[in-house]
């Protein structure tokens, strides 16, 4: 008994010389926590992580210089650590570019600012060019008639219809297979899509550098993924080897897709468009409101 008091009093006494943690401590380690995770995931998928793993061997290399004291290695790496802070800012420069990009299409941030980055009022997509997509996408597919359909959402893709030709017509499965039928002018590149119109056709998209994507897969399919990474858009994308459909959205892609499921992204995707344009017409509306109050006292 003698024996468990003086352990219990040893422990007490060594937890006594600990910090003490306070819940505003906790929530800064969850948050700290959560951003080291976030940064270390995002290196993950891009190139920054071949960088990295150099990056820790010049570390490496840093410390045995400094235990063995060889005081002339580490005058030059005293100075040239300035430089190397601007020349990683120039060398991650498209990478920390995409994470700033992708860091602003997040719906944390619409919720908190509700405006129409594109700068139109329509109420998105409606039920016939839901039905229009699935069919002109999987009668490409019967054929192996490679195809790229980008769905415009919150997030403007002007900056990507400039680089192809101007369609602006009314969407029909019709017309989508036209543009994509093998070797016709159109059919090179991506279609883009607003509201219920074809925009523009032949559009040239960024490449996804994510390692994680299959080998497998071609340009097409890094170009849907890329998209999918900037914006907040569905992609639709038809193999021309396979014919299998796959869907790019949120830097994420679905392979294999049926038309079940592929109605089903539509119309979730139509359905929270409608959502966030009825959210910003009910704010605009209690902001008129608002302000009438105001001028009437």
């Amino acid at each position: 008994m003698d024996i468990f008091l003086e352990v219990l009093d040893k422990l007490s006494s060594w937890l006594s010389l600990l910090p003490r943690i306070s819940a505003k401590n906790i929530v800064e380690i969850a948050i700290i926590s959560f951003l080291v995770y976030e940064l270390l995931v995002w290196i993950k998928n891009t190139r920054a992580w071949t960088l990295l793993k150099g990056l820790l061997v010049i570390f490496a290399f840093s410390v045995v210089v400094v235990l063995f004291k060889l005081d002339t290695i580490l005058w030059i790496i005293k100075n040239i650590t300035a430089i190397a802070v601007t020349a990683l800012l120039v060398v991650f420069q498209p990478e920390l570019r995409k994470a700033l990009e992708q860091l602003g299409s997040q719906n944390i941030i619409t919720n908190f600012l509700p405006v129409d980055s594109s700068g139109k009022e329509g109420s998105g997509f409606n039920e016939r060019t839901v039905n229009e997509l699935v069919r002109a996408t999987f009668e490409m597919a019967k054929v192996k008639t490679g195809a790229l359909m980008v769905i415009e959402r919150g997030t403007s893709l002007k900056e990507i219809e400039r680089t192809g030709i101007e369609i602006n017509g009314l969407i029909s499965s019709q017309l989508l297979i036209n543009i994509f039928e093998h070797n016709t002018p159109l059919h090179d590149g991506a279609v883009i899509v607003r509201e219920n119109r074809i925009v523009a056709a032949t559009c040239y998209l960024p490449l996804s550098d994510n390692m994680e994507l299959s080998k497998q897969l071609g340009t097409r399919h890094r170009a849907g993924v890329g998209i999918s990474e900037q914006t907040d858009s569905v992609t639709i994308i038809v193999s021309e080897e396979t014919g299998q459909v796959s869907v790019a959205q949120g830097g994420k892609l679905t392979r294999s897709v049926n038309s079940a499921k592929l109605r089903e992204i539509l119309v979730r995707a139509q359905n929270k468009q409608v959502v966030d344009n009825s959210k910003l017409r009910h704010l605009l509306k209690g902001r008129v409101k608002h302000e009438e109050a105001k001028n009437n006292r």
